[in-house]
């Protein structure tokens, strides 16, 4: 599989076969599927959507029709995601206005490679896989998937040499029937892709349904998209010049996958190293074959634990630019001796332990995104402690706190830290950003809430312009407000933003005793809720194990 091949076969699919076409707002509208004042809004709110190149006079009508270039247009478009509520039907998560848009332009029709795709991972599933288990046979289906993208002359050879085809990472465990190879193999080698928006797409819509059924086996929270979307994009953002990023336990490669998207949307030139750890072999296949398809990145990513006290020299200290994770929580340490790293307290709870090495990993100037447990940041006892030390050192740099409802398997309510070098120039800075987006998602189903673009941009906004504006930034109400280490301190250390962002119409805190009991009965709740989903988890592996 030969990354030169990968990225010619992508610049291929870019916008230039549309230079010579010329559309109308009404035309950008009809094709992008949107209302005609959106492309107004769009001109209007970003300096760098296209500029019009004519003005034809229109058909019976005085006034000109200014027109645009199709291929400036589709550029433009195909940064920018559908919202999730905005999807049309059978579109996967992901489409942007992009995909609609060259859709529907002359020559430019989509491919079939994502309606066969969609078939092969829902109504065909069951009659392909037989008795192999879901995730295993959409394991499988995203190897040739995969295969289809980067080598889509190979898919016949596949057949006879499925090993070769896939040589860069182990296949799934077991054996996967002649059978179901050949079905997949000829069904997705008669299925052109369109573009390289396609190809993602359908890459992603397997790996989401693969992702919910490894998660209902074993219990495993991927980190939602919109959320990853906010932690990449602020750090992004704020850290443009990062030569080296880092997830300590990588899951399927969504962080990483979305930093590079960041960076890119971002306009960056700079190609930054990307590494990781992934706590499970499946887990790292499918992360390094992301990242492969997303960005053409071939990256090797090591083994993780589920804390990283169990392996406390696994990443060298001060190494990471930026480093961005969502790792397991809820655990407790106690057969083990502190390591070095515990350098502001000692918690044996695996959520502190992976706060502490965040910290310790990044090197001067370099920044920290972890997704926690609520809790956290307001329970009682060493945890306090811990928060004190960290405000103290100045490596709390932001709480952002975020909707319930955002993962598919756990209704447990998270937040994202931003932290910081201490010592470092950035390090100096002692306040800290508190960011309220409890009540900023919308509902995608019954159980399922999700950030749209809007808000995503809010949030990351917030923290990015916190990090220009300096001891100047007033905040937003309702949103975001930046609070000095006295006034934490005078709340016990605790760094919930709900004490902090005071919301439009709502009555004031009631006495601090009152509070003290609602957040350790909240904390009790939470633990109780991560206990629940791992019990859950490992019931419904035992019972898999029986056939029931």
């Amino acid at each position: 599989m030969n990354d030169s091949r990968l990225d010619a076969r992508r610049s291929a699919d870019g916008a230039t076969e549309f230079a010579g076409v010329l559309v109308s707002r009404p035309d950008i509208a009809r094709l992008a599927g949107v209302k005609r004042p959106a492309v107004t809004n769009w001109e209007r709110r970003y300096a760098d959507f296209p500029r019009p190149v004519t003005a034809a006079r229109g058909d019976g009508a005085d006034a000109e029709v200014e027109r645009f270039r199709a291929d400036e247009v589709l550029t433009w478009l195909s940064g920018r995601a559908v919202p999730a509520n905005a999807l049309l039907p059978g579109e996967p998560a992901g489409t942007t206005y992009g995909d609609r848009f060259r859709a529907g332009l002359p020559g430019g029709k989509a491919g079939g490679l994502f309606r066969a795709v969609e078939r092969l991972a829902g109504p065909d599933a069951d009659r392909l896989r037989g008795p192999m288990p879901l995730d295993r046979y959409l394991e499988w289906l995203l190897y040739v998937v995969l295969a289809r993208i980067v080598e889509p002359d190979g898919m016949a050879k596949a057949v006879d040499d499925f090993g070769d085809m896939v040589r860069d990472y182990d296949p799934p465990e077991g054996t996967a029937p002649q059978r179901l190879l050949t079905e997949l193999a000829d069904t997705l080698g008669r299925s052109p892709a369109g573009s390289a928006q396609e190809s993602r797409a359908a890459f992603d819509h397997v790996l989401v349904g693969w992702r919910a059924a490894h998660a209902r086996e074993g219990g495993a929270f991927f980190t939602p998209p919109s959320v990853s979307r906010v932690m990449a994009g602020a750090l992004a953002a704020v850290r443009p010049d990062a030569v080296s990023v880092h997830d300590p336990y990588g899951r399927t490669g969504e962080l990483l996958v979305a930093y590079l998207d960041a960076v890119a949307a971002h306009g960056g030139s700079a190609s930054p190293r990307v590494s990781g750890r992934v706590a499970g072999a499946r887990e790292r296949q499918v992360a390094e074959m992301n990242l492969r398809v997303h960005h053409g990145r071939t990256v090797r990513l090591g083994d993780g634990q589920v804390t990283p006290a169990l392996d406390a020299w696994a990443d060298p200290p001060g190494t990471f630019d930026v480093l961005l994770t969502n790792p397991p929580f809820g655990r407790r340490l106690e057969a083990m001796e502190p390591p070095p790293y515990w350098a502001y307290g000692t918690v044996r709870r695996s959520e502190f332990d992976w706060l502490q090495y965040a910290v310790s990993r990044l090197a001067p100037g370099g920044r920290a995104a972890v997704l926690m447990p609520a809790g956290a940041s307001f329970s009682g006892g060493a945890a306090e402690r811990v928060r004190k030390a960290l405000v103290a050192a100045g490596a709390v740099e932001c709480v952002i706190a975020l909707p319930a409802g955002l993962f598919a398997l756990t209704a447990v309510k998270t937040q994202i830290w931003f932290l910081r070098a201490p010592g470092s120039a950035a390090g100096t800075r002692r306040d800290v950003l508190f960011v309220s987006g409890e009540r900023l998602a919308h509902r995608i189903d019954r159980t399922q809430w999700a950030l749209g673009d809007v808000e995503i941009k809010r949030l990351v906004d917030a923290y990015v312009s916190w990090n220009a504006a300096g001891p100047s930034f007033t905040g937003t109400p309702g949103l975001s407000r930046a609070v000095s280490p006295e006034d934490i301190a005078e709340h016990g250390h605790r760094l919930d933003p709900a004490l902090y962002v005071r919301v439009p119409g709502r009555t004031p805190a009631g006495p601090a005793e009152t509070r003290d009991r609602l957040a350790r009965l909240a904390e009790k709740i939470g633990d109780l809720h991560a206990r629940a989903d791992v019990a859950d988890a490992e019931a419904a592996r035992w019972l898999r194990r029986y056939g029931l």
